[in-house]
């Protein structure tokens, strides 16, 4: 292997919170069973991608809500929320209610910009014509500052509530939420942002090619760029797509091979007009798995690592990478977690 040095010590997983169109409690239950079972792995984080108009996760700030009840270690969070679509009050209000729930287990990512699908739903969201409204970097801070428990108005500004006078601000405040705000970077400007505003980083396996078509190069120049705008404080999240199989039977195997293989012809040359980069999937064994994270250039340069679940799969292979990546590959990067008994037990289920 490598001479690098890994020294992972905080592992999250990414889930995409799919379900069937015509039954979405049932893959919504399993979601919530999937952080459960992340926790009980001794996942540090486990985060859910906000969707619209998917059949998957469209409010990660209810669906983490309901979370907070089934978990009561793990980190949650939301990878990411476009938050072109959101009020940054009501939005501040509602992820503040879900960190209090968790008792200060809430990550918020978020991203700028027009938001996906803009003109099916924007029209839906906003009055007038939605095309004027404000997608900038602005509307992110907008709702941090709501976060930071500032009251409104001048010191003689009071409200009056059933408890009396009271000076208004966001409430409940979330005490130390505004320090666990993320950003998904994807180019040097919006890293060089989130650096400077004191926002963390979410950096995965999509990236802007800017000067180079290697995307191990445009990650690391996106990952340094922040670092400089940033300081050392800040954290930074690698995401990798990975799916082990050591415990999967033939035909699951095949199946992760065949998925691996259809994506990997993006991976090979810059794509659309962003010129975005696309790391290719990792696939294998566990043995053949560090391999290529121990040849991965990034894994040295940060502490924190995201595996992130493929869209297509079924619960139970779900489950069974989770499995598989805690007790063969997580220990190997220097991780130092400890699944539950009962964890360490499901190795006889699948294998």
């Amino acid at each position: 292997m490598s001479g690098r040095k890994i020294s992972i010590s905080h592992i999250g997983f990414l889930t995409p919170g799919n379900y069937p169109d015509d039954d979405p409690l049932s893959g919504l239950e399993q979601t919530l069973q999937q952080l459960r079972y992340g926790e009980e792995l001794g996942f540090d984080g486990a985060w859910v991608r906000q969707r619209h108009l998917e059949p998957g996760i469209s409010s990660g700030s209810a669906f983490l809500a309901a979370a907070t009840q089934r978990t009561s270690q793990i980190e949650l969070g939301t990878a990411v929320i476009p938050i072109g679509y959101e009020s940054p009050y009501r939005l501040a209000e509602d992820l503040a209610t879900v960190d209090v729930l968790s008792r200060g287990r809430l990550n918020i990512g978020v991203s700028a910009g027009r938001p996906p699908h803009a003109d099916l739903i924007a029209p839906l969201v906003f009055d007038g014509d939605w095309r004027r409204n404000d997608f900038s970097h602005d509307r992110v801070l907008r709702f941090a500052d709501n976060l930071r428990g500032t009251h409104l108005g001048d010191e003689q500004t009071f409200i009056k509530t059933p408890f009396g006078q009271t000076r208004p601000r966001l409430q409940p405040y979330a005490k130390g939420l505004i320090d666990r705000i993320w950003y998904g970077g994807g180019s040097q400007r919006s890293a060089e942002w989130a650096g400077r505003n004191g926002f963390n980083l979410l950096t995965g396996n999509v990236i802007t090619g800017e000067g180079t078509d290697d995307f191990f190069v445009a990650q690391s120049q996106l990952i340094e760029t922040y670092r400089a705008a940033a300081g050392p404080k800040r954290r930074v999240a690698l995401g990798r797509v990975i799916v082990p199989f050591d415990s999967a039977d033939a035909t699951t195997r095949r199946r992760y091979q065949d998925y691996a293989a259809s994506r990997d012809k993006r991976t090979l040359s810059p794509q659309g007009e962003k010129r975005t980069l696309f790391a290719r999937d990792i696939v294998g064994t566990s043995d053949e798995i560090l391999e290529r994270l121990f040849a991965d250039p990034l894994l040295p340069k940060v502490s924190e690592l995201r595996l992130e679940l493929p869209y297509e799969f079924e619960h139970e292979d779900y489950r069974q990478i989770l499995h598989d990546f805690v007790t063969r590959i997580a220990p190997d990067l220097g991780w130092s977690g400890v699944p539950s008994t009962a964890a360490r037990g499901e190795e006889r289920h699948y294998a």
